[in-house]
């Protein structure tokens, strides 16, 4: 019963980072189509990076915790990239070069996004795997 839960609360940590980074799409949307101006697009999506680092790496030191070794080695990669980003002061979108790289920065949290729901559909198939193996018992 203890993995169930396990699951569970990596699933909401999952759901909580998918929901971070359709966030970051939509501000990112919102100022391609003019929507926004380019100061509170960067401002909205620079206040959301730190919280979606420091989630993906509680995410990644609770599957240590918990033993479950191969979904942390799934989530190392993206932990580097992030821990990368950060160290060389590139986690934050800058304002005068947005609309430069707004292609760019659309691409990268596609990638993020489509990384995360391959996750999310590992956690959801343990998870179901699990629930199943103890309602057997």
């Amino acid at each position: 019963m203890g993995d169930i839960w396990t699951w569970l609360i990596s699933f909401f940590f999952l759901i909580a980072l998918v929901g971070i980074i359709v966030y970051q799409l939509v501000c990112l949307a919102d100022l391609e189509f003019d929507y926004i101006n380019p100061y509170d697009s960067a401002s909205r999506i620079n206040s959301v990076v730190l919280p979606e680092f420091i989630v993906q790496g509680v995410l990644c030191v609770f599957y240590l915790l918990t033993g479950h070794w191969v979904m942390a080695l799934l989530c190392i990669p993206y932990l580097y990239y992030n821990f990368q980003l950060y160290s060389k002061r590139q986690h934050l979108v800058d304002v005068t070069e947005i609309f430069n790289l707004l292609n760019w920065e659309k691409k990268k949290r596609l990638f993020k996004l489509a990384y995360i729901i391959l996750n999310l559909f590992l956690t959801i198939f343990w998870m179901i795997y699990s629930a199943l193996d103890d309602y057997e018992d």
